[in-house]
């Protein structure tokens, strides 16, 4: 059975790097019937944080990709790693490494002023006595001649000189274990079948396959994804916008089309764009992952998340929106908004809106008991020429027994009519008195949802601005 993992570094927030990672983690097991394992590698205690921990875990309910298995935590398992370093310290494949920090570190930099590359220089792998007064590190022993290839799912056939990989230290001197060394331990117990994760883990992988062979395990299958580029091709980061998953979610994006969104960054199944979660699941394949980096377009995804929001019913975009209406403050008490009457002014604002923060700032006018209107619009529409129309328009609103969008279409119709101008003339005019701008969706639709009592109101003022003393 197909095992698989996504195994996040708990010292930041989960961001769309990691968030199409553990995608594709999720799709490989969905398609293939597998499993998804969900861990934690936490080892790195000066970084890691019960906060990111926490922060990376609702990261993964948003985009709603449930684990199978986990999350389980790599400083619960320091007892298991502890055992491992000293099997390998027994048979001789790790070694104790007397070398202190600062004497590695002038180490390096003189072989950086030599032109060397850094590598440690095996000078305690052969020693036969313990340093006294130090406290070792523990280094595994590389092999020093041949190579190790990597076949790898996406890229093919990597190769890696063995003369060039250093013997790298598998536990710190206060005992702690490094990644290269837990992650080979985590994945052979956890069972897992295929490793897919980032590229920029490559030159791990031929250190970890040495440990597998040390230990007489058998080796996964590897999948390094390309990276996600910013716009310059560099790698993505803040300067490109936001890179935090949750910040997609505070922004308003729906975790629907962020999935879709994340998906196609480097996989590809014929033209098709927009994708359900089902169809994902039965195309996904990593053979159609690409070798070249993906670029990250903010413009393509917000577009995607537009086609979503008009995708999505309205009944379940009003439950969506109210969050951010009561954030805005336009909403106090969720209780006490018609929940029929907010569905029906969502549903208005949909076409004109890609987010959901979009249509919460739409929904001021319809909220609030005044608006204020835009001098620029007011200057234009509120005015001695369009006076006449507002009046009528007031005192038709007055008599209407049935505040509905075919009455009111019937009374603007007979207005226009009478004035035999155009139905924008009249039109214009009364939504920006109404909603204090010149855009808004359909003039009868707006009245009806902003009804009789606050559409008079307002209507009242434009005719003082327009230049008239009711």
């Amino acid at each position: 059975m197909v095992r698989v993992r996504f195994a996040p570094s708990p010292t930041g927030h989960l961001h769309i790097g990691g968030a199409r990672t553990a995608l594709f983690n999720w799709l490989f097991a969905r398609h293939e019937g597998g499993v998804f394992v969900l861990r934690i590698e936490d080892t790195d205690r000066s970084r890691s944080t019960e906060e990111y921990i926490e922060s990376i875990m609702e990261g993964m309910k948003w985009l709603n990709l449930d684990w199978d298995e986990g999350p389980f935590r790599q400083t619960d398992r320091f007892g298991v790693y502890e055992s491992c370093v000293e099997k390998l310290l027994a048979e001789g494949r790790a070694y104790h490494c007397f070398c202190t920090p600062e004497e590695l570190e002038e180490r390096r930099q003189r072989a950086l002023a030599e032109g060397r590359p850094p590598r440690y220089d095996g000078r305690c792998r052969l020693l036969k006595e313990p340093m006294p007064g130090r406290t070792p590190s523990v280094r595994f022993k590389m092999p020093q001649t041949g190579q190790t290839v990597v076949n790898d799912l996406i890229r093919g056939p990597v190769s890696f000189d063995n003369s060039q990989l250093d013997d790298f230290i598998i536990a710190r001197s206060d005992g702690t274990p490094t990644y290269n060394f837990v992650v080979v331990v985590d994945d052979v117990e956890m069972k897992i079948t295929h490793v897919i994760r980032g590229d920029d883990h490559l030159n791990n992988t031929p250190k970890q396959i040495h440990i597998y062979n040390a230990f007489g395990y058998e080796t996964p299958k590897f999948a390094h994804l390309p990276m996600i580029m910013g716009h310059d091709k560099t790698r993505l980061s803040k300067r490109h916008g936001a890179t935090s998953v949750m910040a997609y979610k505070e922004m308003g994006y729906l975790p629907d089309a962020l999935i879709n969104y994340l998906a196609r960054l480097g996989w590809s199944s014929g033209d098709q764009e927009i994708f359900t979660r089902e169809e994902l699941k039965a195309q996904f394949s990593l053979e159609h992952i690409g070798k070249s980096a993906a670029v990250f377009n903010p413009e393509k995804l917000l577009w995607l998340n537009g086609e979503y929001i008009r995708k999505t019913p309205p009944e379940e975009l009003a439950g969506l929106v109210m969050p951010f209406l009561i954030a805005k403050g336009l909403v106090k008490d969720p209780e006490s908004v018609d929940r029929q009457w907010l569905v029906k002014a969502v549903a208005s604002l949909v076409e004109r809106s890609k987010t959901l923060v979009q249509i919460a700032d739409s929904m001021a006018f319809y909220l609030l008991e005044h608006v204020e209107i835009d001098p620029q619009a007011g200057e234009k529409f509120l005015n001695k020429e369009t006076l006449d129309y507002l009046v009528d328009v007031r005192e038709g609103l007055s008599t209407l027994d049935e505040f509905t969008h075919e009455a009111l279409e019937r009374l603007f119709q007979e207005i226009v009519a009478r004035h035999n101008t155009k139905l924008a003339k009249v039109a214009q005019p009364v939504r920006v008195a109404v909603t204090g701008g010149t855009v808004s969706p359909g003039i009868f639709d707006v009245l009806e949802i902003i009804g009789k009592e606050r559409a008079l109101k307002r209507l009242e003022k434009a005719i003082k601005i327009a230049g008239y003393e009711l």
